[in-house]
């Protein structure tokens, strides 16, 4: 897990500082988010039973408003519903890449903060608690999008 802290990092400066100039940008989003999707795998941990404060997402930039800056081409696609029911093709809905990679820097500023500041375990357990219930289908969706809209 030693590579965990410098992916995330590489993520989440998109949501942290606005109007990055970095070379092929895209593309190392995608690295990193394939890498982070590869780490889930890796977890192992000791549940911690220790109470540990909560994280305060009050305290955080306006996150959406910066990845907007650093990705203007992102924006809303067409989705479905239900992937499995193949003879509706009424249902269908509309993501928000810029929402998706919010979503997922938010998640792993927690995932980051509850290892630097409550401990490992606490970190990890977040990890697999929060990749498998909400990040997990944003980096699918997101890298869906960036596929569709690259080509």
């Amino acid at each position: 897990m030693t590579e965990l802290i410098p992916t995330i990092n590489e993520i989440v400066k998109y949501g942290l500082h606005p109007n990055l100039t970095v070379t092929d940008k895209e593309r190392l989003l995608e690295r990193h988010l394939v890498k982070i999707y590869d780490l889930y795998f890796d977890i192992d941990y000791k549940f911690d039973e220790t109470d540990f404060p909560d994280f305060d997402k009050s305290q955080l930039p306006d996150i959406r408003q910066n990845v907007a800056s650093n990705f203007k081409d992102f924006g809303f696609y067409k989705t479905i519903l239900e992937i499995n029911d193949i003879d509706n093709l009424k249902d269908g809905a509309i993501g928000d890449a810029i929402d998706d990679l919010s979503d997922i820097i938010i998640d792993l500023l927690e995932i980051k903060w509850r290892i630097e500041i409550n401990s490992l375990a606490d970190g990890l357990w977040f990890f697999q608690l929060t990749f498998y219930g909400h990040t997990q289908q944003h980096i699918l969706n997101l890298l869906n999008f960036m596929k569709q809209k690259n080509g």
